[in-house]
């Protein structure tokens, strides 16, 4: 179909009771409007319906399928591979369906699908709860928690998908459920790590937990001190209790006052430790690590919305990352990991990361498409950029990082931290067995893949 027949006679049609947005490329808000976090990605959608109610999206999907549009669906647009955007279809955008309603009492929140990180942490903190969240503020709620969720609290209260309670969802067909432990049972598992591969998730009940505030202790090290640090580190997240959070990252030194200025620039060594209580049980339970002597250091007991926003992402780059789990991280592997942050792009954005699993989030429930809980270490080379001419520097350095850690390799992918690495690796982020599940559930709620844009489940 030409963009001028869509244009003059789906346009209209779908402008009949919508009450949102709809932006077409000749709108002066266009190329604003398709602008997603990963700057890398560049396609025109013939549309964006920015939806403001249920309805719309309701509407969106009913014209979309009639007039053979490719649907993609927007949340926060953080993405790695891009899948918010679609080339000449039309985009589903939540981003105007934000709402976030908190019942401290029952200690739930009703988020809306195109929520991030800050619109739910923002609204929970006045009344001194929490749930587990990403990593970063503007990170978007729904394929955060579609994709199971990791975050800082995972140790200490699961991963955000074990705190899910029910969605609202929008299938292929247009038609508005509710999935939870009583409805749709099937199709609520599959949510927990199935992504969007269902319908368009317009609303999630989330489970939250009293905490008041954070501990954050920011330890800085030359990077020829990773090696050691790392060792030590290792030690101690193998045995911290649950309410210990965080991770360990080689990074290009920001220009802060708590950073040696003969560090500002170039590569640091930093430990990022997270305690879900006061400042005076973290100095007690961080000994270990306060103990080896660091160039610089933030350490600050703040209220968890703050934290969350401490390391956002910087908009506007080229992203590209990979992720790796580990069942054993020995003295060889971190020798390895610390050899390969080497070749990361100094100074940028970029960090080489490792993360530390366990604690509620291992012990969570071992049926949902999640075979990566389990696994005790994460490596997670991210690659933040801004010039086109390091794109291939920047995939050799992530996936020989990977290729690095192989004899240590559970196997198993977080789907939320790769692009397009083929099915193989979709596969592998939801389990064999699992995926043979997903299917079937694929086929009984979008049989036709509409829904394709995704780490994608082909209906059986």
């Amino acid at each position: 179909m030409s963009s001028h027949t869509f244009n003059e006679v789906a346009l209209k049609e779908l402008r009949d009771g919508f009450t949102g947005n709809l932006i077409t490329p000749d709108n002066s808000t266009y190329d604003e409007a398709r602008k997603i976090f990963n700057a890398m990605i560049d396609r025109r959608p013939s549309l964006i319906a920015q939806c403001a109610c249920v309805e719309d999206v309701v509407r969106s999907i009913q014209v979309a399928r009639h007039y053979g549009l490719e649907i993609a669906v927007r949340g926060g647009g953080h993405g790695v591979a891009g899948k918010a955007l679609t080339e000449g279809g039309l985009v589903i955008d939540l981003r105007q369906m934000h709402s976030v309603s908190v019942d401290p009492i029952e200690r739930t929140a009703t988020v809306g699908g195109g929520a991030t990180m800050s619109h739910l942490d923002r609204a929970t903190e006045p009344y001194g709860l929490a749930t587990t969240g990403g990593r970063a503020s503007t990170t978007g709620v729904g394929g955060y928690i579609l994709g199971g969720g990791s975050g800082w609290l995972d140790r200490k209260f699961g991963l955000a998908c074990d705190n899910l309670l029910s969605v609202e969802l929008v299938t292929a067909s247009g038609a508005v459920i509710h999935a939870s432990e009583n409805e749709h049972s099937e199709l609520f598992w599959a949510l927990h790590g199935g992504g969007g591969n269902f319908g368009v998730a317009t609303s999630f009940t989330l489970r939250l937990y009293e905490l008041s505030s954070v501990s954050v202790m920011l330890l800085i090290w030359l990077p020829e001190a990773g090696v050691n640090v790392l060792r030590t580190y290792r030690d101690f997240m193998e045995s911290a209790p649950d309410d210990i959070g965080g991770g360990a990252l080689f990074l290009t030194a920001p220009d802060e006052e708590f950073v040696p200025a003969s560090l500002v620039g170039k590569m640091a060594f930093v430990v990022l430790i997270t305690y879900a209580g006061s400042l005076s049980e973290a100095y007690q339970v961080a000994a270990p690590m306060l103990e080896l002597g660091h160039e610089g250091e933030f350490i600050s007991e703040m209220s968890y919305a703050d934290l969350q926003c401490m390391l956002d992402d910087p908009p506007g780059h080229r992203n590209y990352c990979s992720v790796e789990y580990l069942d054993a991280f020995p003295n060889e592997a971190i020798d390895r990991f610390c050899a390969h942050a080497k070749n990361m792009i100094v100074p940028s954005a970029s960090q080489h990361i490792l993360l530390p699993q366990g604690g509620a989030l291992g012990r969570g429930r071992s049926d949902y498409p999640l075979p990566w809980r389990q696994a005790p270490w994460l490596i997670h080379p991210y690659g933040l950029y801004q010039d086109s001419a390091d794109d291939q520097r920047v995939r050799q350095w992530t996936h020989d990082t990977r290729s690095a850690l192989k004899p240590w390799e559970s196997g198993a992918v977080y789907l939320n931290f790769i692009g397009d690495e083929g099915q193989d690796r979709v596969v592998a982020g939801l389990g064999q067995e699992n995926y043979a599940r997903l299917a079937n559930v694929k086929a009984q709620y979008d049989p036709e893949n509409v829904f394709h844009l995704n780490h994608n489940i082909k209906p059986t």
